[in-house]
C-alpha cells in the first residue's frame, strides 16, 4: 500500500471529522479506507453510500452518498461492473432491479429494515382483491416481491408528488403508517386503515382516501412530542428537523421536514446556528462535519440497528471476498422495475 496516499486520506478524513472522532481512529480507519479505495478500482466497483452510514465511511470511499432516490439514481447510471450498496438490503435489492447486469454487493447479511419486513407480497395482493382498481403506491422501503405487486414506488422526499400524480382521488399507499399520515394531510385525503376496521373494507364508499398499512419504522416511531417540548424549553433557539417516518403530531411540531437529504440542504442553506435532527441520529455527525459552524444538539440517542452493521470493515470484507451477493429473480425484477422507474420518473 503507498503511504503517502494514507496520508493524504488521513488528513482529508482528520480535517473533516476531527472535531467528532479521535484522530488515533481516524488514522485506522484511513488504512482500511485506502485499501476499499484501491481494490474499488482494481474489480471496477462503485460504492454506493446512504446518508445514515457512519461518518469514516461517509467521508471517505463512497463515490456517491444521499437518500434512497438518490442513489436510485446512481445505480442506474453507473458503467461500473459492481454496485457496492453501504445501505441496507431493500436498497440493494433496488440497485438489481435497476441494473441486473451489474454484480450488487451488501456489506452486511444483517442489514434489515422494520419496514420492508413488515408487509409482504401476499399482503398488497389481498388489498389489491379488496379495493380492486384502486392504484398501489408502495414506499421503497420494501423489498423487490413487494414493489413486483405495486404500480409506482417512491420515497419520502417524493411521495407527495406521486400520489398527486396518479388517477383518481383514491389510492392504497404502503406500509409506512406514519408517512402515509403525513402524506394524506398533505396531499389533502382521508386515511383509512382496513385492518382495523371492517367497515372500511367496502371500495364503492372510497371518496379521496389513502389506504393505509400499519407498517413503522423502529425509528422513527420512537420520537414524541414531550421530547420536542424538552428540549425547546432547554434550547429556544433550536431548529428541530423531522423525518416523515416520525408520527405525525412530532411532525407538525417540528420547524421543518423532509428526506435525509432536505434536512441535510436545508441545514446548510439555514442561517440558523442550532440544530436538532428527528431522524437516524448519527447522521447529524455526517452534517456536523460538513457545518462545522453550525451545532447540532447531541441529545437524540435512537440509531438503526440495521444501518449500524455497515461499517467500512465489512465494505472491505465484501470486496475482498465478493460478498454478500444480491440476487432477485428475473420475473420478479421485471415487475418491480415498472415500479421503480416510474418513481424514477416522478423525481
Amino acid at each position: 500500500m503507498n503511504m503517502d496516499s494514507v496520508e493524504l486520506l488521513y488528513e482529508k478524513m482528520l480535517a473533516k471529522l476531527g472535531k467528532i472522532m479521535p484522530a488515533v481512529e481516524i488514522r485506522a480507519k484511513a488504512d482500511i479506507a485506502q485499501q476499499i479505495l484501491q481494490l474499488k478500482e482494481k474489480r471496477n466497483a462503485v460504492i454506493l453510500g446512504h446518508n445514515y452510514m457512519e461518518p469514516a465511511l461517509y467521508y471517505s470511499v463512497p463515490d456517491f452518498v444521499g437518500d434512497s432516490l438518490e442513489l436510485s439514481r446512481k445505480a442506474a447510471e453507473t458503467d461500473r461492473d459492481i454496485i457496492v450498496f453501504c445501505g441496507v438490503r431493500f436498497m440493494a435489492e433496488t440497485a438489481k432491479i435497476i441494473s441486473p447486469e451489474k454484480t450488487v454487493l451488501l456489506p452486511s447479511p444483517k442489514g434489515g429494515c422494520s419496514l420492508a419486513q413488515s408487509i409482504t407480497a401476499d399482503d398488497v395482493k389481498k388489498l389489491k382483491q379488496q379495493f380492486p382498481g384502486v392504484p398501489v403506491v408502495t414506499y421503497v422501503n420494501t423489498y423487490a416481491d413487494v414493489k413486483a405487486e405495486t404500480d409506482i414506488c417512491c420515497t419520502s422526499g417524493n411521495a407527495a408528488a406521486v400520489v398527486e400524480s396518479l388517477p383518481g382521488d383514491t389510492v392504497i399507499f404502503l406500509p409506512d403508517e406514519y408517512l402515509a399520515k403525513n402524506v394524506a394531510r398533505e396531499t389533502g385525503k382521508h386515511i383509512i386503515f382496513p385492518t382495523r376496521s371492517k367497515k372500511e373494507n367496502n371500495s364503492t364508499e372510497l371518496h379521496n382516501v389513502m389506504i393505509g398499512w400499519e407498517g413503522r419504522c423502529e425509528v422513527h416511531e420512537q420520537f414524541t412530542v414531550e421530547q420536542i417540548n424538552s428540549v425547546r424549553q432547554q434550547f429556544p433557539h433550536v431548529c428541530i428537523l423531522a423525518h416523515p417516518e416520525c408520527p405525525p403530531q412530532v411532525v407538525e411540531a417540528a420547524d421543518f421536514a423532509g428526506s435525509t437529504s432536505a434536512m441535510i440542504k436545508f441545514v446548510k442553506n439555514s442561517k440558523q446556528k442550532q440544530y436538532l435532527l428527528l431522524t437516524e441520529c448519527s447522521m447529524a455527525d455526517n452534517i456536523m462535519a460538513e457545518n462545522p459552524e453550525k451545532e447540532m444538539l447531541r441529545l437524540c440517542s435512537v440509531t438503526c440497528p440495521h444501518m449500524k452493521e455497515i461499517t467500512l470493515e465489512q465494505t472491505l470484507d465484501s470486496l475482498s471476498l465478493n460478498q454478500y451477493v444480491i440476487d432477485v429473480p428475473e420475473h420478479i425484477r421485471i415487475k418491480a422495475k415498472k415500479a421503480v422507474d416510474r418513481m424514477l420518473e416522478i423525481g
